[in-house]
């Protein structure tokens, strides 16, 4: 009987005693005081008070628990009296549960809001897959950093004084994120837990930053950073660290053990100097170790066929327990750390789904891979996504990394996380700097990117398509156009090596009013090789404009390349 006391404290000689009311109501003192024979019943809050009138010792017997039995029924009665006439049958309806709810993953059941055993089996499936869709889209950042750390130590630049330098430029037999064909790459990694204390000498003419082993943004190297492009020692220090700093060096604190360290340098002067720049100048070394450093070896990524890029199967929960197992547990906040626990991934213990979980998380990666390729294909532009369209007074395709040019993803009050922003970059992007996403007429380089034709509609590599370059593209050092694998999200592997044609190409032609007309197919049309981009049958593709120098018309958009449009 809804009511009745679960237990009674009786401790005799006038001294009341408070029995719990078992009710899912609110009681309440309105309810009035009643007597049955020596025992005086009254509510106090949720509790019904027992007075003893008698001084004798009460002795508990079948007796009294009959007597307590009529007092619980007597307030099981009036609390349904006093709900009926406080509360409505809308608010009850909306706090209740029906015995049959249809959803979108089928007929759950309840008995009077008690879910039978298979639906709750069928809701933690769904559950779980959700948290797996979760994990993969939030854990992407780490994840991909992972595979740009591997994809070096598969090179053979496993210490930090092992330097991957594309000292022939980046082709397109690396799998590398929407990596140029037309700078320098130096990508050095550290490893704070096995070194230490690590300094690195970046050479004057260096731009790029730090990331941590979160792919987050930790400080910039060059004209951004604190060498202002002159160049100068930098002392990064492993998480909580506390021992000596020596004077001289620009020192980064880092909130984890592993570091990414990207560098770009121009080939204005030509690709040998600036190779030889680096290869003079650059010195990377534990502090430990700053009286005998070990020998710098520089290691080529040109014309090597390697992968940087993180997996989209189950292998990517396991690459992401790998992270959690050697960094800090002050990587992630409590939140971020609860979620992937929920999975499996804790900590100090082994990733070992069962059958029936490992299922669950194949499906949910391949969930989350769709999302993911959702949102930089077909972003929401009216929705999350509103902020990436280059000119959104438009119809335009032209897109840019990010949301409103915000590398933290964190919304224009900067306390607002945008997750599908977070997405947008991290899929098909790497590198994180502020300084990549400020423009400046003059200085560094800016960006726009086409996923989709002028119809909205995917590229073809069966088909033929065109753009329209105007005349006077607004780069005061050179612009390019480079295409990518939709499936790689690296540089379309065709006959041409080096898959950009732009203001550097040899033999691209005008046309008479300034403008340039480049061309995307299997076959080039006849006279304009050099303003052709190969593609293959079969295939999707993507491009990049990169403006390098960007000058005012790019920046407040007077200038603007006209759509690619399928040739028919």
């Amino acid at each position: 009987m809804s009511g009745l006391p679960s237990k009674a404290d009786v401790s005799g000689n006038g001294t009341p005693c408070l029995l719990s009311a078992i009710s899912g109501h609110w009681l309440t003192s309105r309810i009035p005081t009643f007597d049955i024979d020596q025992y005086t019943f009254r509510l106090v809050g949720p509790m019904l008070r027992v007075d003893f009138l008698s001084m004798d010792q009460p002795k508990w017997n079948s007796d009294m628990s009959k007597k307590l039995a009529i007092a619980a029924a007597i307030v099981a009665f009036s609390i349904s009296n006093v709900t009926a006439a406080e509360v409505s049958q809308e608010v009850l309806d909306s706090i209740s549960t029906p015995n049959k709810v249809e959803t979108s993953i089928g007929t759950l059941k309840f008995l009077d809001g008690a879910p039978m055993p298979e639906t709750a089996n069928k809701v933690y499936d769904y559950l779980d897959t959700m948290r797996g869709v979760d994990v993969f889209l939030k854990g992407m950042p780490g994840a991909s950093l992972q595979g740009l750390i591997k994809g070096n130590h598969a090179l053979g630049a496993k210490h930090s004084h092992q330097v991957m330098i594309m000292d022939k430029l980046m082709d397109s037999k690396s799998l590398f994120l929407t990596g140029n064909t037309s700078t320098l790459y130096i990508i050095p990694t550290l490893d704070l837990k096995r070194d230490g204390p690590t300094v690195l000498e970046a050479p004057p003419g260096m731009l790029g930053a730090f990331n941590d082993a979160w792919f987050r943004y930790m400080q910039d190297i060059g004209p951004a950073g604190p060498d202002k492009g002159k160049g100068g020692k930098y002392l990064i220090l492993p998480p909580g660290y506390d021992g000596v700093i020596p004077d001289g060096h620009f020192v980064v604190k880092s909130k984890t053990y592993d570091v990414w360290v990207f560098m770009r340098a121009s080939i204005a002067k030509g690709l040998k100097a600036a190779s030889k720049n680096v290869k003079d100048k650059l010195r990377i070394y534990p502090l430990s170790k700053k009286d005998d450093p070990p020998k710098m070896e520089f290691i080529s990524g040109s014309g090597v066929a390697f992968n940087t890029i993180h997996a989209n199967n189950y292998t990517f929960y396991e690459h992401l327990n790998e992270i959690i197992q050697k960094e800090p547990l002050e990587m992630l906040d409590p939140e971020t750390r609860g979620l992937l626990a929920s999975i499996g991934i804790v900590k100090g213990k082994p990733f070992a789904p069962d059958p029936r979980m490992k299922k669950i998380l194949t499906d949910a990666v391949a969930i989350a891979n769709a999302a993911a390729r959702s949102i930089v294909w077909r972003p929401r532009t009216q929705g999350t996504m509103k902020g990436i369209q280059i000119y959104p007074d438009s119809d335009s395709a032209w897109l840019m990394a990010w949301v409103d040019k915000n590398v933290f993803f964190t919304g224009k009050d900067g306390k607002t996380m945008n997750s599908d922003a977070r997405v947008m970059f991290y899929y098909p992007y790497t590198a994180v700097t502020p300084a990549m996403a400020v423009s400046k007429a003059g200085i560094g380089s800016d960006y726009g990117l086409a996923f989709l034709d002028s119809r909205k509609q995917s590229f073809d590599g069966s088909k033929t398509y065109k753009l329209r370059i105007p005349k006077d593209p607004p780069a005061k050092d050179f612009w390019a156009l480079t295409i990518y694998d939709n499936q790689t999200r690296s540089q379309l592997q065709t006959g041409q090596p080096f898959p950009t044609v732009g203001s550097q190409t040899k033999g691209l032609k005008k046309n008479k009013d300034g403008s340039y007309d480049i061309y995307f197919g299997p076959k080039p049309p006849k006279g304009l090789e050099k303003n052709w981009l190969a593609t293959v049958p079969g295939k999707g593709w993507f491009v990049a404009l990169r403006m390098y120098g960007p000058l005012e018309p790019w920046i407040k958009k007077t200038w603007r390349p006209g759509e690619i449009e399928l040739v028919k």
